[in-house]
């Protein structure tokens, strides 16, 4: 499995190659130094060309003393074996998928969602054979080159907003693709769960009692502005899981008698444990603080969880929490949260980029009660 990571600070480039999900190495390519070539091998173990070639493509085909000459040779001559790039195109296909995350890289490996989810795709590639490169997405112009210059057989998109340009991008290379969480794109395939009738299910736990209920919300748009207001702008939104799960909470406050209007939004650039703090913390310093907060990860919640303990607040007598995700952390605060499973999730678009899955499908989830709702 091939990790990219992206442009180098160092003027060589660098690539983190996981052999067999078992070791982690650094690779530095040569520079300065021209490759040996397969008819170099082949001369100075005194075989042919088709001869060395078969010792690394059909080694049945050649005899053991033809073998171990050509093996030999080529150590001699610090010969590391085809070019896998070269072996591709010649069969037309680099069993290899791409993975296209709309995050830092390194939110990858922190996040532990994210990195359930990438576990799934593994699980898939590593059955079948296939590698899986991650293509970070940072927003900028080399976005699309990045996405258009990948040699994989297929494309699975991490959720992103409806008017990000990698979508177009992928859509027209051609090559099977499937986004995780939304947007729908033609042509393209969708793993997902309802996001709306979730967030309406989470939302009626979380607001149930509620005066002042408030959200702690993924990010808006691709400009990812921190922002806390009231009644945000529904339509507005670009990214779908936001949209739909506000439109799920919204569904849930005017079920227990609240306007969307009179609902505090306050919406973090990232899902990360520390903003959520910190815009939690804002929130609880209001002269009229919420008295429920609904977090769209149990990342965000276990911010403000440790928000509201600073600011001597007892959950769920005094704020009610919401997570999303049925983390660890959730089991570990006692949250109610949305259960689902991002592992089987990445498996699913794995699938489905390899064609061996149908391309759309709703994923299952369920609501967990715990100790962080009054009901």
């Amino acid at each position: 499995m091939i990790i990219w990571c992206g442009e180098p600070t160092d003027v060589r480039p660098i690539c983190v190659t996981i052999h067999n999900a078992a070791r982690l190495t650094l690779m530095e390519s040569s520079t300065g130094s021209e490759r040996v070539t397969l008819a170099q091998v082949a001369e100075r173990a005194g075989v042919s060309v088709m001869t060395a070639s078969y010792t690394y493509n059909r080694p049945n085909r050649v005899s053991d003393q033809a073998r171990s000459k050509v093996l030999a040779a080529a150590a001699e001559l610090g010969y590391p074996g085809p070019d896998p790039s070269a072996r591709s195109l010649r069969r037309g296909s680099t069993r290899t998928l791409g993975v296209v995350m709309g995050e830092h890289l390194s939110y990858a490996f922190e996040d532990p969602e994210a990195t359930s989810f990438l576990a799934g795709i593994a699980d898939v590639c590593a059955d079948r054979g296939y590698g899986m490169t991650i293509l970070p997405i940072t927003g900028g112009s080399a976005d699309v080159p990045r996405v258009t210059d990948a040699a994989v057989d297929g494309f699975i998109v991490w959720t992103t907003s409806d008017d990000d340009p990698i979508l177009a991008a992928v859509q027209a290379m051609k090559r099977p693709a499937v986004v995780h969480g939304g947007p729908a794109v033609n042509g393209m395939g969708l793993v997902s769960i309802d996001n709306r009738a979730a967030a309406r299910a989470v939302g009626s736990l979380a607001f149930a009692g509620a005066q002042r209920p408030a959200v702690v919300s993924f990010p808006l748009s691709r400009d990812r502005t921190s922002t806390i207001e009231g009644g945000a702008d529904i339509t507005a939104v670009r990214f779908p899981v936001t949209r739909e799960r506000l439109e799920g909470y919204r569904q849930a406050a005017e079920d227990t008698g609240t306007a969307w209007h009179d609902v505090i939004v306050a919406v973090c650039a990232r899902n990360d444990a520390a903003e959520a703090e910190r815009i939690a913390a804002t929130l609880l310093a209001f002269d009229e603080p919420p008295d429920a907060i609904a977090a769209m990860s149990d990342q965000q919640a276990a911010g403000v969880v440790r928000a509201a303990r600073a600011a001597g607040r007892v959950i769920p007598d005094d704020v009610a929490v919401t997570g999303w995700d049925d983390a660890a952390v959730a089991r570990q605060l006692g949250l109610t949260t949305v259960a689902q499973s991002l592992r089987d999730q990445g498996a699913a678009c794995a699938l489905a980029a390899l064609g061996h899955e149908p391309n759309s499908q709703t994923a299952p989830w369920s609501i967990v009660r715990r100790d962080s709702t009054r009901v």
